[in-house]
Order: C-alpha cells, then sequence, then structure tokens
C-alpha cells in the first residue's frame, strides 16, 4: 500500500468522529480530517476521497475540498492575489490559495499576471511537504499541445500567454495549439496569462502556429486615421507633419511606420477631413 503523502489524493475510510473532525484510516495510517475541511455530510464507515496536504505544524491533514490541479498534472488556474514581494496566489479549489514564487514570474512586474489572468501550472510538494504551483515550461507545453490543422490559417483565435520573450509571446489556445507572437505582430506585450484574441497569420509543420495581435489592415488604418485625427484636434487643428515629414518623427509621435502614416493620411483627406500645404496637416472646417 501507497504511504499518504502530501499532495496527493486518497480513498480513506471514515474511523471515527473526535471534537474538532473525524479521523481517516488506510488500514495501515491514520489522519485527520479537520471540521473545516468537511464538505457535505460523512458517516462512520464510509469511503470518501480526500486531498492530503501538511497543516501549519507540519501535520498531514485531509481535505474533501479536491483541487483542479495535482502533481504531474497541468491546467489553467486564476490568479486570486498578486504580492509584489512573493508572487501571485493561485485559486485551485482548496481552502488555501496556491502560490506561484516571484522568481518564478518576469523581472518586470508591469507584465506579473494581475488577478482573473489564468496559469498553466502544476502542483509542486517541497521537501517538508508544503504546497506550491510551477508554471509550464515551453518542454511541458510541446507535449501537452496539439498539432493545428492548416485549415486555421487566416481564423481567429483567443489563447494565454504562457512564455514571456522580448522576441515575442507565446500563447497556447483555448484548443490547446501553441502560438508564437513575434514581437513586430502585437503593439503592447501581454502580461502572463492575459487572455488575448488574434488571427493566424502562419501554420508550421510542427503544427503550431504564428499569430498576430494587430488589427487586420483595413481595421488598422481606422486606428492610425482616429489617431491622427485625435491629435490634430488637441493641438487646435493643425500639425507641422505631413507626408514628406520625417520616418523617425513621425514613429516618435504617431508610433507608426511612414507608410501606415501615408495611407491613414490619404484616407483622411480621400474623405475631405484634412488638407495639407507647407509641411502642414489640418483639420476641414
Amino acid at each position: 500500500m501507497n504511504q499518504l503523502q502530501p499532495g496527493m489524493k486518497a480513498q480513506l475510510t471514515v474511523e471515527r468522529e473526535v471534537s474538532f473532525g473525524y479521523f481517516l484510516s488506510n488500514g495501515e495510517e491514520d489522519v485527520l480530517l479537520h471540521t473545516n475541511e468537511i464538505v457535505g455530510e460523512i458517516e462512520i464507515g464510509q469511503e470518501i476521497e480526500v486531498f492530503l496536504f501538511n497543516d501549519k505544524e507540519g501535520r498531514l491533514t485531509a481535505s474533501m475540498h479536491l483541487p483542479s490541479i495535482i502533481e504531474g498534472e497541468y491546467g489553467w488556474a486564476p490568479v486570486v492575489d498578486v504580492h509584489p514581494s512573493h508572487g501571485v496566489f493561485l485559486n485551485i479549489g482548496l481552502q488555501k490559495d496556491l502560490l506561484i514564487s516571484a522568481d518564478d514570474l518576469p523581472r518586470i512586474k508591469r507584465i506579473w499576471p494581475e488577478v482573473g489572468d489564468e496559469l498553466y501550472v502544476t502542483l509542486m510538494v517541497d521537501s517538508r511537504g508544503r504546497l506550491f504551483g510551477r508554471l509550464a515550461t515551453e518542454t511541458v507545453v510541446q507535449e501537452l499541445s496539439q498539432p493545428a490543422p492548416q485549415s486555421l490559417m487566416n481564423k481567429e483565435f483567443e489563447g494565454r500567454a504562457y512564455r514571456l520573450l522580448k522576441v515575442g509571446t507565446f500563447i497556447l489556445t483555448t484548443e490547446g495549439y501553441r502560438c508564437f507572437v513575434h514581437e513586430s505582430e502585437r503593439s503592447v506585450e501581454p502580461r502572463l496569462g492575459e487572455l488575448v484574441k488574434g488571427r493566424v497569420i502562419g501554420v508550421k509543420e510542427d503544427g503550431s502556429l504564428n499569430g498576430s495581435l494587430l488589427p487586420r489592415t483595413h481595421e488598422r488604418l481606422d486606428e492610425d486615421a482616429e489617431g491622427i485625427l485625435t491629435y490634430l484636434e488637441s493641438r487646435g487643428g493643425s500639425m507641422p507633419y505631413w507626408d514628406k515629414s520625417d520616418p523617425e518623427d513621425i514613429q516618435k509621435r504617431f508610433g507608426m511606420s511612414k507608410a501606415a502614416f501615408k495611407r491613414a493620411l490619404g484616407r483622411l483627406m480621400k474623405e475631405g477631413k484634412v488638407s495639407q500645404a507647407d509641411g502642414w496637416t489640418t483639420v476641414k472646417k
């Protein structure tokens, strides 16, 4: 018979009642099920499934609150609290939330998960029997992800960021496909665990995807044109930029390439909203 250890589920028999709960047994070992960890009603002789963990004093204890994730298995768990020095806490169905250490999170805190984001994790038990969470590695995601069909090309996707690098963002879609978004295909870097929506721009031979979080070209034109108009309005209707302005000046001021700027400006002129002259663009009255 396997020895009872923290972090495992077990089928145990309700052996006897005490003032603060019940003692359960597998025939060799007894474990306390505290009143606070009971779900529903139980009776002597009944066999119940419980989760085992160490209490604050380091004693093996049982709970009828079963976790959604156990050691050796991976799943999504929602972030319920963020502590700047300790890390983030996840709800996996236990009375006590599961910690992902700050050491396992990005160095830049602005891309840490927020409450409501979800992380792809497993449950771990340290040498003292304490429970903590561990993020899935790239190797684990590769093993658990599904190969994507070619039919997904140009289709929309939804998923959560599970790995953040300077060169891009790795996303696991809701269908279980791995997707890489290059830094040039995102306007801002998603948080770890953030739910994002995008479109597939490539299906690789290994079944992984390349994606984009940027709007499609026609949608982007609308956003770029709106940004130019907003800037014009903030300056009283005119600005010292036009379609012959320096590309670096355009990038610095508007965050877009000169080509994108010219397309958006051309659209505004075609719609009769602005005019250009002598290096200036002006809103038409």
